[in-house]
């Protein structure tokens, strides 16, 4: 990804999961900084962006 209109910053990295929702409650709950919500997107992707430890952006997406 090099470009995302909907957010402020670039993912360096993607990371599909079976349950984005509960990817995302799991980072809530571990105070994890969430960077970019966890919006419906229009092509049935659902996707939450997560800086790790180094500061990195992670995407972490569920394709409906």
């Amino acid at each position: 990804m090099t470009h995302d209109a909907t957010a402020s910053v670039v993912p360096v990295a993607s990371v599909q999961v079976d349950d984005v929702d509960a990817a995302y409650r799991a980072a809530r709950a571990a105070g994890a900084e969430i960077v970019h919500e966890l919006p419906q997107g229009p092509w049935g992707v659902r996707r939450f962006f997560v800086r790790d430890p180094d500061g990195h952006v992670i995407n972490v997406l569920a394709q409906d």
